[in-house]
């Protein structure tokens, strides 16, 4: 099985750069056998279907800095506004096979988000991989070792951040050496599953077994 480099330096940032390539490449090729129906069905991420999360995981390469900051200034400087506008403004304008080449002919693209480093620019196109492919019940795609490179970094900080609530839980993967928290009530399941959790996700009924999986289910309370 592939592991992570133990090494911080060099390999480590070697091996991210391979995954961030090899997640846009595959996401391409799913992007490219979809149906229009599956375009147009609703996505984890709430009121986006997939064609808008698949716009707004482009965006960074088809914008420039400049452009970017003429849009946040367009929202108020309010960045969640801009990026919901731009995604269904820009999934509106292209078609389904310009949003699948995005993907593909971006594979190298340096692009990262403002915080997080090259890390975070895996975890933003492997979550919202997920966040289509969970969606529409597509068969398991990533690679173990690209999950838990990406669970690896789950903090109190960035729980917060995308607003996970895990309080009184213990997460554990069933597919991977993995379980983060501490509580009465456990929850079991894959580790992408787990991953879409801490990134402030619900998941389709079935996912998730334990106590606890109700609470994170797309139907639960």
């Amino acid at each position: 099985m592939e592991t992570v480099p133990q090494n911080q330096d060099t390999g480590q940032i070697h091996w991210i750069r391979e995954q961030i390539a090899a997640e846009r490449r595959e996401l391409a090729e799913v992007f490219a056998a979809l149906t229009s129906e599956q375009w147009n069905s609703p996505s984890l991420c709430g009121g986006w279907r997939v064609r808008e999360v698949a716009a707004h995981m482009s965006t960074g390469f088809r914008h420039s800095t400049a452009r970017t900051v003429l849009e946040l200034a367009r929202s108020g400087g309010n960045v969640h506004r801009m990026a919901d506008r731009i995604a269904r403004r820009d999934a509106a304008a292209m078609t389904e096979r310009e949003l699948a080449a995005a993907m593909a002919d971006h594979a190298d693209h340096p692009w990262r988000p403002p915080v997080g480093g090259r890390i975070a620019a895996l975890a933003h196109d492997a979550v919202h991989g997920l966040d289509i492919t969970v969606a529409l019940g597509l068969p398991a795609r990533l690679p173990v070792a690209r999950t838990t490179a990406l669970l690896a970094g789950v903090t109190p900080r960035t729980l917060r951040f995308f607003g996970a609530r895990i309080d009184g839980v213990r997460l554990e993967a069933t597919d991977a050496d993995w379980c983060y928290g501490h509580g009465p009530l456990a929850v079991a399941g894959r580790a992408e599953h787990l991953l879409l959790l801490a990134y402030g996700r619900r998941v389709p009924e079935g996912l998730l077994a334990g106590p606890g999986a109700g609470r994170f289910t797309a139907d639960g309370a």
